[in-house]
């Protein structure tokens, strides 16, 4: 009877079920995730064309705003205001200026590290008033 005993407890077989069960659930894992690729002719990308560049499209310069960490106001290595002014007029003056000739220069602002927020906001709040379009940090 003890060998009887023995072999009940023994080696049961290969269980099918439970592999069944995971190929069923990797097959639902990879069909789920099929669904959501995006192929590449959904994206609406206009490359550049190899064509020479014509005589009425021309570089456009851009205008760099130094912002220091005192607050003053540098653009194109010209001063504007004080570092106290917060309607900074003579940067909003110049800027309409220099739009009106394009319009579409772009205009990077290149503050301090150390450079208070505050002073920032004023800049951009200038660039606003003048109605410029094209705007970037760095």
């Amino acid at each position: 009877m003890a060998g009887s005993v023995g072999s009940e407890d023994g080696d049961i077989g290969f269980q099918i079920a439970p592999m069944v069960d995971v190929v069923f659930v990797l097959m639902l894992f990879f069909m789920a995730s099929a669904g959501s690729q995006v192929t590449e002719n959904e994206l609406n990308i206009s490359l550049p064309s190899g064509a020479k560049a014509t005589a009425d499209s021309t570089a456009k310069t851009p205008i760099i705003i130094d912002i220091s960490p005192e607050g003053q106001v540098v653009a194109n290595n010209q001063a504007f205001g004080t570092p106290t002014d917060k309607n900074l007029l003579t940067l909003r003056d110049w800027l309409k200026a220099t739009q009106g000739f394009g319009g579409e220069d772009p205009v990077i602002i290149r503050p301090n590290s150390e450079t208070r927020h505050e002073r920032i906001i004023d800049v951009l709040n200038a660039c606003a008033a003048a109605g410029i379009k094209n705007l970037t940090f760095s």
